[in-house]
């Protein structure tokens, strides 16, 4: 596959799915993955909704570095594909909330789910909005590079 055929499975992954894990790391280091609901802008944002009492917020807001995994669960064992990413992700508050909250609450309309609007994610509420910023993405090579993996140009 040559690069543009790479990404357009990657967007294509991206699109297709509702789900995808957030790798953090608590201040020593030690790892903690979570599934959480995601909305996207340009295959390089990513916004989800939690609490901020939970293990990967808590991770987040002691280092921001984390990684993104979007990937298809049902796939027929030895045909799964993935998108691997970099980011940097953030509790949204100001502008940004009010950007973020549209952006999540209109993907969430869109699968089903309820409107999302500032006085569910505010800080005195139980949730809290995030955003992650995907600086680098990758896919499994289908022809089997050494570390199995080719990065991708969003």
């Amino acid at each position: 596959m040559n690069q543009q055929d790479l990404g357009d499975l990657a967007r294509t992954i991206i699109d297709s799915n509702m789900y995808m894990v957030l790798g953090t790391a608590d201040e020593s280091g030690h790892p903690w993955v979570s599934p959480v609901y995601y909305a996207s802008v340009e295959y390089t944002e990513f916004y989800w909704v939690s609490s901020p009492d939970v293990r990967h917020s808590q991770n987040i807001a002691a280092r921001p570095q984390i990684s993104i995994v979007i990937f298809d669960s049902q796939a027929p064992i030895g045909t799964g594909q993935g998108v691997y990413m970099s980011a940097i992700a953030e509790e949204l508050m100001d502008a940004d909330l009010d950007r973020g909250t549209e952006i999540f609450s209109r993907s969430s309309l869109a699968h089903g789910g309820r409107e999302w609007n500032q006085e569910d994610v505010g800080t005195s509420t139980l949730y809290r909005l995030y955003r992650a910023i995907a600086s680098e993405h990758w896919v499994r090579d289908p022809v089997g590079r050494p570390d199995h993996r080719t990065p991708v140009t969003m």
